[in-house]
C-alpha cells in the first residue's frame, strides 16, 4: 500500500437482482464524489457493464485484479469473478444471493488487509444468502464474526442514533435474550463508539423498556423491573450517563429521544420503525463495536422496483459519507488517546 493515498472505499455490491448496483452507480455517476474517496467496487467489469447499460446510467470504472491496485480519481471495480451471472431484476434467486457473498467476502478480507479503509454494503436477501458455509441472518452478524469483535447494529443520522439490544431474532425470544451482561455489554459498545467515531465526550444514552408501559411496575410483564432497571441503576452510580427504561410508545413521538445522543432499543422494529419514519432515504446502518468500520443504507432489496431506474440513491451516498466520517473521526480520536496502534497517512 502506499504511505499516502485517499480514503478507500470497499463496496460490496449486494443481491444483483435489487437495487443495490442501481444506487452505487447512481452515487457515483456525480464525478465529484471522487474529491472525497477512491470507491473500490467488488463484482466484475462484465456485471458493472451489464448493469450501467441496463440502467441506461453513464460511468467510467477501472477494472483491477485487486484492491491494491485501486487508483485514486478513478471508480475502481476488483473483478471477483470472471463469468457471467444471470441477472434476473425483481427476482429472489440462488444465484443472486450467491454472487452477493462471493462480493461480501472478497471486500472483507480487503478490509482486514487494510486494502480498503472502510467497507459500504449494498442490500443483501438474508434468504437467497444461507448457504452450507454461510449461515448468518444478515452482514452484522456475518461481520462480528469476521472481524472478531462486540457488534452492535447502530441506525444513525445527524440528529437521531438507534442501537439494538437484539436485532435479528424472533420476537418472541426477546426477552429471554436480554440479560445483565447483554445489556451492559452494549451500553458500552454504543457509549464507546457515540466517542470514538462521534466526537461525543460524555454520551446521554437512553433505554427503552422491553414490555408495553416498561411492564407497568411489573403488571405487564417483570422483565423491566427485575433485568433493565437494576442495570441502569448500577451503571449509572458507575458514572454512565444511562436513563430508562422509557415507555417506547410515546418516547419519539414527544421528541424525548431529543434529549440524548442515543437511543438503546430492546429489538429489532422497536427502534427500526420510529428510526425509518423519521428518517427514511437519510439513514445510515453503521456496525459499531468492530475494529474497521461498515455502513449500510438503510433499505432493503427492494425488488419491486429493480431494474426500473428509479431508485433512490440517497440513503447509499449517505452511507458513504457516514463511513468517510466515522474513519476520520476514529484516526483524530487515535491520535488524541495515543494510541499504539499503527496509524496510515490518509490524505483528507
Amino acid at each position: 500500500m502506499q504511505d499516502s493515498r485517499e480514503i478507500r472505499v470497499g463496496i460490496s455490491i449486494g443481491d444483483l437482482n435489487g437495487i443495490g448496483c442501481e444506487v452505487i452507480l447512481k452515487t457515483f455517476e456525480d464525478i465529484r464524489m471522487l474529491d472525497f474517496c477512491t470507491p473500490v467496487i467488488f463484482a466484475s467489469n462484465k456485471t458493472i457493464s451489464h448493469q450501467k447499460n441496463a440502467l441506461g446510467i453513464t460511468i467510467n470504472y477501472n477494472g483491477v485484479q485487486d484492491a491494491s491496485k485501486a487508483i485514486d480519481g478513478k471508480i475502481n471495480v476488483v473483478n471477483v469473478w470472471k463469468e457471467t451471472p444471470n441477472i434476473e431484476f425483481g427476482k429472489e434467486t440462488q444465484e443472486g444471493g450467491a454472487y452477493a457473498i462471493k462480493s461480501l467476502r472478497a471486500a472483507v478480507k480487503s478490509l482486514i488487509e487494510g486494502e480498503i479503509d472502510v467497507l459500504v454494503t449494498a442490500p443483501i436477501n438474508k434468504k437467497n444468502i444461507q448457504a452450507e458455509d454461510f449461515k448468518f441472518p444478515g452482514h452484522t452478524d456475518y461481520l462480528a464474526q469476521a472481524l472478531e469483535g462486540e457488534s452492535l447494529m447502530f441506525m444513525v443520522t445527524e440528529d437521531l442514533k438507534v442501537g439494538l439490544l437484539t436485532d435479528h431474532i424472533a420476537v418472541k425470544d426477546v426477552p429471554n435474550a436480554i440479560n445483565p451482561i447483554l445489556i451492559r455489554t452494549k451500553v458500552r459498545i454504543i457509549e464507546k463508539s457515540l466517542q470514538m467515531d462521534f466526537g461525543i465526550r460524555r454520551p446521554k444514552i437512553a433505554l427503552l423498556g422491553i414490555n408495553p408501559h416498561s411492564g407497568d411496575h411489573g403488571v405487564i410483564g417483570k422483565e423491566d423491573e427485575e433485568i433493565m432497571k437494576p442495570v441502569i441503576k448500577e451503571m449509572s452510580e458507575a458514572g454512565h450517563l444511562v436513563f430508562g427504561p422509557y415507555s417506547a410508545d410515546s418516547f419519539f413521538g414527544s421528541d424525548a429521544y431529543k434529549k440524548f445522543d442515543a437511543v438503546l432499543a430492546a429489538y429489532h422494529d422497536q427502534g427500526l420503525i420510529p428510526f425509518k419514519t423519521l428518517s427514511f432515504g437519510n439513514g445510515v446502518n453503521f456496525t459499531a463495536g468492530l475494529s474497521k468500520i461498515r455502513t449500510s443504507p438503510d433499505h432493503g432489496t427492494a425488488y419491486e422496483i429493480a431494474g426500473k431506474g428509479v431508485a433512490d440513491h440517497n440513503s447509499f451516498k449517505e452511507a458513504v459519507f457516514k463511513a468517510i466520517h466515522i474513519f476520520k473521526n476514529r484516526q483524530e480520536y487515535l491520535e488524541l488517546t495515543e494510541s499504539p496502534l499503527q496509524k496510515q497517512k490518509i490524505r483528507r
